[in-house]
């Protein structure tokens, strides 16, 4: 996955007969912010055009050309107008470059002190036209939350680093490599997916048969340095204390061969199957790696899972920390808007108050407590969350998801696992959407507020069928 770094190309936009001192200062003042917001920026330099800014077809082409020439570094364009701006110039620029990434629109704001000749801008009224000229070129595109803004103002911050984010889920979901190690577990119909319209996304699913990792994984031999590396990796994430060494090293092995096979496909998530197949033939849950793989950023569900997959890839994309696949599990008392959220549990280390290694509790019964240890179990710490869950519509032939916010409560709970009280306004609506469309009990998360930027991206620039979830969308 791409580093959570931006880059973004700027398109200043300048209409001759609006003051075009305005688009200097506009122009040094939008690349202040950018550098201030750690936004890498892409621009005609300040003698290559009138200001740096695009007017003419040769000025459109141009930029065009510079921006096709950083085509790998660009991962999305910011058009600004400082002052009403040439539609056709700003339009012409996108379609020749052809970066197909994302772009956001920007209207400074006029002064009511400064409404003559001299200093109107008219970026008002300019947005609309360059909006309706990229809607007849086909050409999709974000907005700030406010019509116009002024740069330098918190809410045109925050909605750089919102764009930013959608930014980041485009660039990765269209290059995706993911890995689905094993086979679905028998009992679990609810993650069947379509490859194929994944594909179709740019998303490629890359199989592993399970009893290839076991037999690599049984190959090894203890002395690898390799192996040694993993199992001191282990040892260092969490306490292991009352875990048998020789859990422990099937754990490094079996890590081993994951990363091993990761690095030669290039993949950078994967879903393992787990119940009850590696409990019983190689003795341990792969829990352990799991967390750990994605606390480092490498996404990894459980149950072969692949759309809850791509909910914990979405999620981290944007928030750039770690994501968890999690069960909507229980209700909480009786209050409608709180439940559970719960795992056995593989939750990156990032979402604990505290955390340490255990057996798998669920199944230990069944194939025996020896041949379940692994598992990463504590409370999950308060705070805010952004939830997803993407699912293959296969009789509708699309990518369904939905999205929205909450927060993990401080409310105690005794169980096991990896758990969580969570809190989510109008919850009984969200459930009621949930069964209704057939949804999956899987739903990722991640602990960063980010849910606009995910249905930005997964709608304008993805096209798939998003509801997000809050008080003023329908379900």
């Amino acid at each position: 996955m791409k580093p959570s770094s931006t880059t973004l190309g700027v398109i200043v936009g300048n209409r001759g007969f609006f003051p075009a001192h305005l688009c200097e200062s506009g122009r040094r003042e939008i690349l202040r912010v950018l550098e201030e917001e750690k936004i890498q920026a892409v621009t005609l330099p300040l003698e290559s055009t009138r200001f740096g800014a695009v007017e003419s077809v040769a000025d459109a082409q141009q930029c065009a050309d510079l921006f096709k020439a950083h085509r790998e570094e660009i991962d999305g364009v910011l058009v600004t107008l400082p002052n009403f701006g040439d539609e056709r110039a700003v339009a012409n620029t996108l379609r020749w470059a052809r970066l197909e990434v994302p772009v956001l629109i920007h209207a400074f704001n006029d002064e009511g002190a400064k409404m003559t000749i001299r200093d109107r801008r008219d970026s008002f009224c300019g947005k609309m036209s360059a909006c309706n000229n990229l809607r007849q070129y086909r050409i999709p595109y974000s907005l700030t939350r406010l019509h116009t803004m002024n740069p330098d103002s918190p809410d045109f911050r925050a909605d750089l680093r919102r764009f930013a984010a959608t930014c980041n889920v485009v660039r990765n979901l269209k290059h995706a490599r993911i890995g689905a190690i094993g086979a679905r577990p028998a009992a679990f119909n609810t993650v069947r997916y379509s490859e194929k319209l994944l594909e179709a996304s740019g998303i490629t699913v890359e199989t592993l048969d399970l009893s290839e990792a076991l037999g690599w994984a049984r190959r090894m031999k203890d002395e690898e340095p390799e192996l040694q590396q993993k199992l001191s990796a282990i040892q260092d994430y969490t306490s292991v204390r009352g875990i048998p060494k020789e859990s422990l090293l099937k754990m490094a092995k079996l890590g081993v061969a994951i990363d091993r096979w990761m690095s030669d496909k290039r993949l950078s998530a994967t879903a393992i199957q787990c119940w009850t197949a590696l409990e019983e033939f190689y003795g341990v849950v792969p829990c352990t790696l799991m967390s750990m793989m994605s606390n480092n950023l490498l996404p990894s569900a459980c149950e072969t899972d692949i759309a809850g997959l791509l909910g914990m890839y979405i999620l981290q994309a944007a928030s750039g920390q770690p994501a968890a696949l999690l069960d909507w599990n229980n209700n909480f008392n009786s209050d409608p808007n709180k439940g559970v959220v719960f795992h056995c549990s593989n939750l990156p280390k990032a979402f604990f108050v505290e955390q340490k290694m255990d057996y798998q509790e669920i199944i230990a019964g069944t194939v025996g407590k020896e041949n379940t240890y692994g598992t990463i179990v504590g409370r999950i710490s308060p705070g805010p969350f952004t939830y997803c869950r993407v699912s293959t519509d296969d009789l509708g032939g699309r990518i369904a998801s939905y999205v929205g916010e909450g927060r993990f409560t401080e409310d105690k709970l005794d169980t096991f696992g990896g758990y969580g009280v969570i809190e989510v306004p109008n919850f009984q609506k969200l459930l009621q959407f949930i069964c209704k469309h057939g949804y999956e009990h899987h739903v990722a998360a991640t602990k960063a507020p980010v849910a606009e930027a995910i249905e930005d991206a997964l709608t304008t620039y993805l096209g798939w069928q998003v509801y997000r979830h809050d008080a003023g969308h329908p379900g």
